[in-house]
């Protein structure tokens, strides 16, 4: 049998597989198979269909095609590799909708007439087996069972025992990718603090945590093949992990020279339960700076958080601001404070209504007037999946009635505390180190650390891509940033 893995991309509650990052699946599935298996990305086929797999030079008025940036080193012979293939798995799946600089996930819509004259096994797996939806206000888009030869549930949810070994092992898919990735490293899945509306992460996992031992082998092997780029990020809350401070001891004692290794998800409660502070000095520690502990708050209105049964009370969430703050606020070696809160808003919740958004600024407001840093805040509309609360309580009733007020709330979110909240954060003069350049928008370079959700520098001229800068911080945006280079 030949294989090769299709990679559409995904991005869960718990867990990120965009480029820059390499999620979790298509490495698993190749340690499953245990033998020679192509990687292949989504750009890949696009480009092939597209254009005969032909790279196309952008001109200085052009924005680089971010659908056929993320090419692996088998692009060129795609037309060879899909004929003599027996199976082709692809791993597909949003449940997170977010705004990606330099990919584009595939969607179910998007990959059936790419794949479905491919005289092959089709075999689609990944978060898109309980649905996947690319834009938030929407229900899930579902998959088309006649265009696939089979829905496997069992190569997206491989039990601990086996990832111990599958992880190592599919470590060698990083040699097929020619550009630098962030590696996600799963830590544990499942939720144990309670059931929010809209999230799919219970239905898809009971609350189990990985071996230290088969993290930090898996980390290992990928350092070995020249990976420096890591994120603890595949789990529900950091601070919930078994033995964590001793993970982030030994995580340098394994992989010395490590350029980032950044964090994700954390429940503020879980911040407030760490009586003696010790996990948060111990991240602070031993990660690398423009860290984020990403906040699931959700709203800042008790009804809301009542109603969907969310995780944190606002006053909760306030106090673990003030103390990651505390802590986490020193400029690190890359320009950014170590480490900071980030907070998730969502709109489109149960028992939403116009008080809604007044209660979410009054909390932002007195977090920015008490002088308090917040890394970023993501906001989005609520992306609907079957199974979850939301979808039986819902149905049509958020997105007839309260959509129309999403752009507004968003927009004031951004005026009022966005922007003012990066200009504390980024002053004019700072300097941002180790910037890779990604794309053009006609003769501006955009460029980012690499890391968790990254801050985008614009800069006015051409940059030669995928190489590291040093920036100086020139001006803001609402959610970016203007630099040049730093010499």
């Amino acid at each position: 049998m030949k294989y090769a893995i299709l990679d559409c991309y995904t991005d869960e509650a718990a867990g990120l597989g965009v480029p820059s990052y390499l999620g979790t699946y298509p490495r698993y599935i190749a340690g499953f198979l245990n033998e020679p298996v192509y990687y292949l990305t989504i750009d890949d086929l696009r480009l092939w269909k597209k254009n005969n797999s032909k790279i196309k030079v952008t001109k200085p008025s052009q924005k680089t095609d971010i659908l056929t940036y993320n090419l692996t080193k088998n692009y060129k012979n795609i037309a060879k590799i899909v004929d003599e293939i027996d199976t082709l798995i692809i791993v597909l799946g949003v449940h997170v909708p977010g705004k990606y600089l330099s990919a584009v996930p595939g969607t179910i819509k998007e990959l059936i007439p790419l794949i479905e004259n491919l005289n092959c096994k089709k075999v689609l797996t990944g978060p898109a087996v309980f649905g996947t939806q690319l834009f938030g206000g929407k229900f899930f888009e579902k998959y088309e069972k006649k265009v696939f030869d089979k829905i496997d549930l069992k190569m997206y949810k491989f039990n601990y025992e086996d990832i111990r070994d599958f992880s190592i092992k599919g470590a060698s898919l990083l040699k097929q990718i020619p550009d630098i990735r962030m590696i996600e490293i799963e830590t544990g899945r499942g939720c144990d603090i309670g059931r929010c509306s809209f999230c799919t992460e219970p239905l898809k996992n009971k609350v189990e945590f990985r071996e230290k031992k088969d993290i930090l082998e898996e980390m290992k092997a990928f350092y070995d093949l020249g990976a420096r780029y890591f994120r603890y990020g595949k789990q529900t809350c950091f601070y919930t992990l078994p033995k964590v401070i001793d993970l982030l001891k030994d995580t340098r004692k394994y992989c010395k020279n490590l350029k980032v290794l950044h964090i994700d998800n954390v429940n503020p409660v879980k911040v407030m339960q760490d009586k003696d502070d010790s996990i948060t000095k111990a991240v602070v520690k031993y990660c690398t700076s423009g860290n984020i502990a990403a906040f699931g708050v959700e709203s800042f209105d008790p009804e809301v958080v009542k109603q969907n049964t969310l995780n944190t009370m606002p006053k909760i969430a306030y106090e673990a601001i003030k103390k990651i703050n505390k802590y986490g606020s020193e400029i690190g070696d890359g320009g950014l404070p170590n480490l900071l809160p980030g907070i998730n808003i969502i709109f489109g919740l149960l028992g939403e209504t116009k008080k809604t958004n007044e209660e979410n600024m009054k909390w932002l407001k007195r977090i920015y007037d008490e002088g308090l840093m917040l890394r970023r805040i993501n906001i989005r509309q609520a992306a609907i999946f079957e199974g979850t609360s939301l979808y039986e309580k819902s149905k049509n009733v958020y997105l007839g009635k309260q959509r129309r007020l999403y752009w507004k709330w968003r927009n004031e979110i951004r005026q009022q505390i966005d922007f003012p909240m990066l200009e504390r954060l980024t002053p004019k003069g700072t300097i941002m180190r180790d910037c890779y350049a990604e794309i053009y928008d006609g003769k501006t370079t955009f460029c980012r650390q690499l890391g968790t959700y990254p801050l985008i520098v614009g800069v006015k001229e051409r940059l030669e891509l995928k190489k590291f800068y040093n920036l100086e911080i020139t001006g803001h945006m609402l959610r970016s940033l203007t630099g040049k280079v730093y010499h």
